[in-house]
């Protein structure tokens, strides 16, 4: 309980629970509203605990199986902290601009991302040292254009599992994308948008700064923490198997000494049986003396 209390009050501290005009309001908000104060919805903060918590152990549950989450987050107050969220995690993210079909025409994408890599190889591997100044000075635009729309996401091969979406309202192509694909979303819900689109809703202030910063570092942090999980499994899965092959060993050696010591007994035991003279062949000799 203290734990909750103290991230309730640092929500409170962030202005989390500010929402929109009244006059402004999804009604299937209602069960996350507290109130309303000079027009203004109040956000209940112990929904916003409760769709905080339930996300991030999602989210942590997630990174721990290897699964990539996606970061989404266009708003101009949103961009610098979602993109050093996502960076700090190493998960792909998208903060300047949703390209239509991002997630529904993904291999195009893959596909845009790959050309923009292979003109930055080239610039700096020297292939293109022939090409004119202007040549160069348009490719080297083209790539810059390109990193900054998809530069978050090129390190991806394949579709993520989840999409962490700060304003569903604002981002709606993406929402609507990751249904179509069934992909898992999770997002911050302010009293203007519908908590019903995501299955994973966080009621919160999706415009302040602080508010956003919060809620986001909140999710990084339990991300982290699958992936910590994750690699701890991989460390000691690994030492596991370099300890295997060392019993194994051991095993074939005890084997093969007692193997060798039974063998060597049988081989004696057969020399001396080979050794002894028949008792007939004694006899006749004795005769001949």
């Amino acid at each position: 309980m203290e734990n909750n209390t103290s991230l309730q009050q640092q929500l409170l501290e962030a202005g989390v629970h500010f929402g929109h005009l009244k006059k402004k309001w999804n009604p299937k908000m209602l069960p996350y509203i507290f109130a309303e104060k000079k027009g203004i919805h109040i956000i209940d903060l112990n929904k916003t605990v409760e769709g905080l918590e339930e996300a991030a152990a999602a989210l942590k549950s997630i990174a721990k199986s290897g699964k990539k989450v996606m970061f989404v987050a266009t708003k101009k107050q949103a961009k610098e902290i979602v993109t050093e969220a996502a960076k700090r995690v190493n998960m792909p993210y998208v903060t300047e601009r949703w390209l239509g079909g991002m997630l529904t025409n993904f291999n195009t994408v893959r596909k845009s991302v790959k050309k923009m890599q292979n003109i930055d190889k080239m610039l700096n591997d020297g292939t293109l040292d022939s090409i004119t100044k202007k040549e160069r000075l348009t490719l080297t635009r083209d790539k810059e254009k390109m990193e900054k729309v998809l530069g978050g996401i090129a390190q991806i091969s394949r579709v993520p599992a989840a999409l962490f979406i700060v304003d569903i309202g604002h981002e709606h192509i993406a929402l609507a994308e990751a249904r179509r694909l069934n992909i898992t979303t999770f997002g911050m819900v302010d009293t203007n948008c519908d908590p019903n689109k995501v299955e994973f809703s966080i009621p919160a202030n999706d415009d302040a700064t602080k508010s956003i910063a919060i809620i986001t570092n909140y999710i990084a942090n339990a991300i982290a923490e699958g992936l910590a999980e994750r690699q701890a499994m991989k460390e000691e899965e690994e030492a596991e198997e370099s300890e295997e092959p060392t019993t194994k060993e051991f095993k074939v050696d005890d084997d093969d000494e007692t193997g060798g010591r039974q063998k060597g007994r049988g081989r004696g035991a057969a020399g001396t049986q080979r050794r002894k003279v028949p008792a007939g062949s004694r006899s006749s000799s004795a005769s001949k003396k």
